[in-house]
């Protein structure tokens, strides 16, 4: 008979690293759902993750070593390091995503790495910080910096200002006063609106949700409060497609109507548990959550403990549904097969309502005016507001609040003041990297859900890039392919290879129209979620409406 093993089989923690894991972790419960929270505590502590530190995380939490590095290392903004790496460096991420890319961000990456000293600082490339109207930007640690030269990231490298900044926001007592918020929410609270009379509303009012999917919300909420309790509530708060960047307009400038939103939603639905997914690329929209959440609870408009905020890691793939959940189950963001549809089978196995940032904004508001004071706002085809958007070329790119329907020519000549100096409007994406490109002379489509499909594009959340003559479309094609190859979550062959050789593809001198289309179908057809769908959208869009730009030996 062999010998026990004298001690467990695999890497052993130390018993200093594993005393300091769990002071660290001390204030959260031990629930391996909290896994990527786990991580972010000990990055924030120690600029990043060292092998010992994950060892001894998955002795405290009693998970295989396997489980916990595998989640560590499929998130892009976990920085791993093996036990003698320095942990004093800095790491200064570069946005190069398409409109940073239009604005230098690319060469200030250049500067940047040929300037820093390796030891001291990390400079990588990044993709889409939703800060597109005021590019470039780049973000040392946890401060973002709009419009950033590298003097000034270098400054805030050097000298470790990594903290975020908090803008200027409305506050729980303005909010309750000059704008009699929360009335909405009590009204339901005492019984003098109905989930019925509720849903009602949403459906007069037309409201779909706005995250890309515009599935009606009414529907949602039906599905939703039928299945069995326990129900939850998950807010996706993580905006990662290149180009939008709404969200975080109204989390930094009204909260409350939009926690108002989520507390109507979960009394509506009988959620047992709201849980927030934001994204890792908006500290400043934690602290002011956070902040904002605590007063909630101290006045007693949120139950203690109802509303619990989540962090992202830097991954694009958790904006898909259920790959969100997972994320929030501590696990890796892979999207989930369907059926069952997480409104039925969702976070922990129980019925789940999804919403964006900005379909619950609208909430309180369509309670407060009536479902027809929203849709009026556009027409019998296009109906309520939409919150576009802008940046590219533009003279005053930013949030365009316009009628559902609104062109991409109305938004720039109406709305953002006309395109920037020297530049003349040339092309444009209507739904960031993974909605395709448009040429101008279909500028006067309405950009809404349903109007772009005929022409191979599609809305989405709604970001709108400006493109000019200025502007080279195949390289804008590889940057955005190389984007998705950077994001695909690798668990289905489609989409995990077929990103990579698309890139391939397109990067030659002469594109091999034959098999850019066989592959293309092939991505389209079975990839399991949206990225892998999407991904050939830009190329596809060159061939269709732009065969002058494509390097072909012979044009599509």
């Amino acid at each position: 008979m062999k010998p026990l093993r004298p001690f467990p089989k695999g890497r052993r923690p130390r018993s200093g690293d594993v005393e300091a894991i769990r002071t660290l972790i001390r204030d959260l419960p031990r629930d391996p759902s909290l896994l990527v929270e786990y991580l972010h505590c000990i990055q924030d502590a120690y600029g990043g993750l060292s092998r010992d530190h994950l060892c001894a995380l998955a002795a405290v939490l009693e998970l295989p070593m396997a489980q916990v590095y595998e989640t560590a290392s499929f998130y892009h903004h976990f920085d791993i390091y093996p036990r003698n790496a320095p942990r004093d460096r800095v790491t200064v991420r570069v946005c190069t995503s398409p409109s940073c890319a239009m604005a230098g961000g690319e060469q200030l990456l250049e500067t940047l790495t040929a300037q820093s000293d390796p030891d001291k600082l990390r400079v990588v490339s990044a993709p889409c910080m939703g800060r597109c109207h005021r590019a470039p930007n780049a973000a040392v640690g946890q401060n973002y910096l709009e419009k950033a030269e590298a003097t000034d990231v270098l400054d805030a490298a050097l000298n470790r200002h990594t903290s975020p900044r908090v803008p200027t926001h409305e506050s729980l007592a303005e909010y309750l006063f000059a704008r009699q918020g929360y009335q909405a929410l009590e009204r339901c609270r005492q019984g003098h609106c109905t989930v019925s009379g509720i849903l009602d509303n949403l459906d007069a009012a037309g409201l779909r949700g706005l995250g890309g999917a515009g599935f009606p919300s009414n529907r949602k909420w039906e599905v939703v409060r039928s299945g069995k309790p326990p129900r939850y509530l998950c807010v996706n708060a993580d905006e990662g497609e290149p180009g939008t960047f709404k969200d975080r307009h109204y989390l930094t400038s009204q909260p409350h109507q939009f926690l108002e939103g989520v507390l109507i939603a979960q009394w509506a639905v009988a959620a047992d548990q709201v849980y927030i997914y934001l994204r890792d690329e908006y500290p400043e929209c934690r602290e002011i959550l956070r902040k904002e959440i605590q007063l909630l609870e101290d006045r007693g408009i949120a139950p203690a403990g109802m509303l619990e905020l989540r962090r992202g890691a830097g991954a694009y793939i958790c904006g898909e549904e259920s790959a969100m959940i997972e994320s929030l189950e501590g696990k890796r963001g892979l999207p989930r097969q369907r059926p069952p549809f997480v409104a039925e089978v969702g976070l922990f196995g129980r019925p789940t309502l999804v919403h964006n940032v900005e379909t619950l904004f609208w909430i309180s508001d369509i309670l407060r005016r009536g479902g027809q004071w929203f849709a009026d706002h556009g027409d019998a085809e296009h109906k309520g507001l939409r919150s576009y958007s802008v940046s590219g070329r533009v003279k005053n790119p930013g949030v365009k609040l316009a009628p559902a329907g609104t062109t991409a020519r109305e938004l720039i000549e109406t709305y953002c003041g006309g395109m920037a100096a020297g530049h003349t409007f040339a092309a444009y994406l209507p739904g960031g990297a993974s909605g395709g490109i448009l040429p101008a002379d279909l500028g006067d489509l309405p950009l809404d859900f349903g109007s772009l499909e005929p022409h191979g594009c599609f809305v989405g959340s709604h970001a709108v890039v400006i493109l000019s003559q200025e502007d080279d479309l195949p390289a804008l094609a590889r940057n955005l392919v190389a984007f998705f190859c950077h994001e695909s979550c690798g668990q289905c062959t489609p989409c995990r290879v077929g990103c990579e050789k698309l890139l391939d593809l397109i990067s030659a001198e002469n594109w091999d129209l034959p098999l850019i289309q066989s592959l293309s179908q092939t991505m389209q057809d079975a990839s399991i979620c949206g990225l892998g769908q999407a991904a050939p959208n830009p190329v596809l869009s060159i061939l269709r409406h732009f065969p002058q730009a494509v390097p072909a030996k012979e044009r599509p």
